[in-house]
């Protein structure tokens, strides 16, 4: 724990920052996620570091403990449920592990592995963020008394998302086997979500289901390329 982490910690919760003092790591490839997110912890009090894959989550907890955890569940090197399954079981344990992701299903797989609680996206309300987190931090890291409660809808800057289509592309030019196929559906799909852009996500939904059905991807996994392509040409504003 560095000495920032000691100076957060010693800062007491507010009925307006109820998560000050705390430090978050959020595990999510995502940018235009993990801006809401920084956003979010921003508005609560609690300090933010992220890692975008499970290399690099790993990495961090080598170093320090954070005192919340929220994990996605579809990452560019494997399912955030090994990584939850590890933090679970560490002593001593993260206090909050929570899940996050756009697919309904994963929440089982979550709270199977050891997760406290999972979190839906699209997550953009600051309130909620914040109800999630307190449900499971210990009663003596709680601000005493009532909480400010916030209506806030965040909005991240739409250079995050930008920055998402960027690697979307990517993947998308060397997506030549079903495991990046799997990836890059499964990522455009939370995205999409997160942004509101119906238009991708149904064709995310739509390559994936081509994909569940053993049918051929390669017209649909174009056409969603294409769309990526439109929206880093900025022909498609969110």
């Amino acid at each position: 724990m560095d000495e920032l982490d000691k100076i957060d910690l010693s800062r007491l919760p507010t009925a307006t920052r109820p998560l000050l003092g705390l430090t978050v790591l959020v595990v999510e490839d995502s940018r235009y996620a993990c801006e809401a997110m920084r956003l979010m912890c921003l508005r609560s009090g609690a300090r933010l570091r992220r890692a975008d894959c499970l290399k690099s989550a790993r990495r961090h907890l080598q170093v320090y403990r954070p005192s919340v955890a929220i994990v996605d569940m579809g990452l560019p090197d494997g399912s955030g449920a090994d990584l939850i399954a590890e933090m679970a079981g560490a002593m001593p344990r993260v206090d909050v592990i929570l899940a996050i992701s756009g697919d309904d299903f994963a929440e089982t797989v979550a709270i199977a592995a050891g997760a406290d609680g999972f979190l839906a996206k699209p997550l953009s309300g600051v309130s909620l963020f914040q109800s999630a987190v307190l449900a499971h931090l210990p009663a003596e890291r709680r601000p005493a008394g009532l909480r400010t409660v916030s209506d806030e809808i965040i909005v991240p800057d739409p250079v995050a998302y930008r920055d998402d289509m960027a690697h979307a592309a990517d993947v998308l030019s060397d997506a030549c086997d079903d495991r990046s196929i799997a990836y890059v559906v499964q990522f455009l799909s939370g995205v999409a979500r997160s942004a509101g852009d119906s238009t991708l996500l149904d064709a995310a939904d739509a390559l994936a289901m081509s994909r569940e059905k053993g049918q051929p991807v390669q017209s649909l996994a174009a056409s969603l390329a294409g769309l990526v392509q439109e929206r880093l040409s900025e022909r498609v504003a969110i």
